[in-house]
């Protein structure tokens, strides 16, 4: 039996050099044998960290028989071409987040992935640290009583906006792919519940056309009000509050705890007053990597199924529609 998965990287973007690749390097489960680039710099960087392949197109990456699974860090608007090739090549995909930036594209990519028999999974590494996890069991024992509203806000300063992807709308920039998404994901998947009906209003750059600042209200299936922002216009923050007819729960570093050598934190407060903080430890990207390639060495599917990412893609396009608009959009 095959004991790890040969990944190749389809790109030379920061993530993969700053995060995934070294994700990779420390799995027990995979390896990065490939790396690919149009700009001409995969050799350059496949020698600074140790990649033993390194291609001049993302075509040829493909055409190599010995990579399993492809990681895709492409701008947003080329995630579902590329997912779809990889997909023909009998390629398994870790593509970034946003999968694509519409739901139709996400069902072409899931229609190929599954036509071809491979794996795909998005990238939303964060929901791999165990401090989820513990937050979905302190619910669930009831501590904080019956969840009534959360609150999510990722956000950062963007000081560097001319020639930076985020702020190309052709490619699918703005605050709302590239950071909002995390709110959207976490919601429904903390509170394992969709939203029926939701309010987005953005503020948008009137030269690049993209939005700075998104923030939104939810009303989830079960009841639950669910508010979000994020934008590029405040200070750094990645946390999420969840309050209920007992007490709240605050998550500081729900979306970076890499940043912090791993370490979660949970801070609970109950009605009585009393406080007390959990840490729990991970390393998120590792994590994610062992998960999609057990998936892949066992034939097993992910947790993060083809149907949730199709549902995440539909949000999305009502947050975006509603934002347009500047009406409530519904999702029944």
């Amino acid at each position: 039996m095959q004991e790890k998965v040969r990944w190749g990287i389809l790109s030379t973007a920061a993530i993969a050099r700053e995060t995934l690749i070294p994700a990779i390097q420390r799995s027990r489960k995979a390896e990065v044998v490939a790396i690919a680039s149009g700009s001409g710099k995969a050799h350059e960087v496949a020698q600074q960290i140790g990649i033993p392949k390194a291609y001049n197109s993302y075509d040829a990456l493909l055409n190599d028989p010995a990579i399993d699974a492809v990681y895709i860090p492409l701008p947003n608007s080329l995630h579902a071409e590329w997912t779809m090739k990889a997909a023909e090549h009998k390629k398994h995909v870790l593509c970034e987040k946003p999968a694509a930036l519409c739901e139709g594209d996400v069902r072409k990519m899931v229609e190929a992935c599954e036509k071809h028999q491979v794996i795909f999974m998005e990238a939303f590494m964060y929901q791999f640290h165990p401090q989820h996890q513990r937050v979905k069991d302190i619910l669930a024992s009831g501590e904080i009583g019956e969840v009534k509203t959360m609150r999510v806000g990722f956000s950062f300063y963007l000081h560097e906006r001319e020639n930076n992807i985020r702020m190309n709308a052709e490619l699918g920039g703005g605050s709302l792919f590239d950071i909002g998404c995390y709110c959207i994901h976490s919601i429904r998947h903390i509170l394992n519940a969709e939203p029926v009906e939701l309010a987005v209003h953005s503020n948008y750059d009137e030269q690049h056309l993209v939005d700075l600042t998104t923030s939104g209200w939810m009303k989830m299936e079960n009841g639950v009000h669910a508010l979000f922002d994020c934008s590029f216009e405040s200070v750094w923050r990645n946390e999420y509050e969840i309050v209920g007819t007992k007490g709240k729960l605050t998550v500081p570093r729900a979306y970076r705890p890499d940043l912090h050598d791993g370490e979660g934190l949970i801070i609970v407060q109950t009605e009585s007053g009393k406080v007390r903080e959990e840490v729990v430890v991970g390393d998120q990207y590792v994590l994610e990597i062992e998960h999609i390639s057990d998936c892949i060495l066992e034939g097993k599917e992910p947790s993060y199924s083809n149907q949730a990412m199709i549902q995440q893609a539909r949000v999305l396009d009502a947050c975006r529609l509603s934002s347009e608009t500047g009406k409530k959009a519904a999702l029944i």
